[in-house]
């Protein structure tokens, strides 16, 4: 039996008729950054192990995608990694400190020529492919499994800047680089979506955590292709972007279909979102920042949120969150808003 034959039989029902923009009340449940430093199951694995080698020993991987599932109830697990890894295998170096990722030298006009070619870069992604297929081994066979990629301006930022975070003046007086970069990398990101689909992804999310800093012309103009060349499997390949408006994403990339669906972040009304996008899953967006709330003004966050998504049809609805779980948020909140949506979406 081929793996595609296999795929069709495995996975959260609720997940795929999100996929497939099927009626359904009750929306699936995946929450990004769901396995992490909040989560007392990855805490006993973070003391036993380094940060690389819970991404990197695909049987560690595993343990940390699925601890979650398992506790919380989710629909979905998510291939446990970093975006950060295309960069680590075209040479620039990654080591994870407590000041967070560190590369090992910066992207600019010089050290562009110093990246590696594709084909010698390729082969230090295929631990990805490894760690995809343990986590689907895993599994239980009614839970869905996301796979991912950091977009490719969040990985020139990245590269350039040492981070995503302020300003980003050298990633825009160093535009001009992007299509330089971009001529390794896109292919590069296109072979490891491929990768992680053949080892049992059901959808493969496109982060990018960095594109709402761009004006939406020069999204249009500068990012918009190089996502194009990324959407072949425009069934099974989504986008994330943090901080981008309607005018980023009116394209119809994004409205007709050109990707599986969108994540959007708590900026965003999700109302309007599902007339925005009206073809694929619209995944979202409850503001991470109310899981740190007390209990009971949680539940008013939750309730008031869920309202106007309750008393109105939500095709492709992935119930999730505007951006990453945070650290310190209490487990208690993680399995409060699991049972609340479910209850109120009943």
């Amino acid at each position: 039996m081929t793996l595609s034959a296999v795929q069709e039989q495995i996975g959260s029902a609720r997940f795929q008729n999100a996929l497939a923009r099927r009626a359904q009340r009750t929306p699936p449940i995946w929450l990004m950054r769901q396995a992490g430093r909040y989560h007392k199951h990855y805490q006993a694995l973070r003391q036993r192990y380094s940060f690389m080698d819970l991404c990197k020993r695909p049987e560690l991987a595993a343990e940390v995608a699925l601890g979650p599932v398992l506790d919380f109830d989710f629909d979905a697990a998510i291939l446990f990694s970093d975006l950060l890894f295309p960069l680590e295998a075209l040479g620039m170096g990654l080591e994870y400190t407590d000041r967070g990722p560190q590369l090992g030298w910066n992207l600019n006009e010089t050290s562009i020529s110093h990246l590696r070619p594709l084909e010698e870069a390729w082969p230090n992604l295929l631990f990805q492919g490894e760690a995809v297929s343990a986590t689907r081994h895993r599994l239980p066979p009614d839970r869905s499994l996301i796979g991912f990629v950091g977009g490719p301006w969040t990985l020139f930022v990245y590269a350039v800047e040492g981070s995503h975070k302020g300003s980003l003046v050298e990633s825009n007086k160093l535009l001009p680089l992007f299509q330089r970069f971009c001529e390794t990398v896109v292919p590069l990101l296109a072979r490891n979506i491929e990768l992680q689909l053949d080892n049992g992804a059901e959808l493969v999310m496109i982060f990018d955590t960095a594109a709402g800093e761009l004006p939406p012309g020069i999204f249009e103009t500068e990012i918009v292709p190089r996502l194009q060349a990324l959407s072949k499997n425009s069934g099974r390949v989504g986008y994330y972007s943090k901080a981008t408006q309607p005018a980023h994403l009116r394209h119809p990339l994004f409205t007709e279909g050109g990707f599986a669906g969108v994540g959007l972040d708590y900026r965003w009304n999700m109302s309007e979102a599902f007339d925005l996008f009206p073809l694929g899953f619209v995944q979202g967006n409850f503001d991470q920042a109310l899981l740190l709330c007390e209990r009971q003004e949680l539940k008013e966050h939750l309730q008031r949120y869920l309202e106007p998504l309750s008393n109105r049809s939500t095709p492709g609805w992935i119930c999730g969150l505007g951006h990453g779980v945070l650290p310190g948020t209490p487990e208690d909140n993680v399995r409060l808003f699991v049972d609340t949506v479910r209850e109120v979406m009943l």
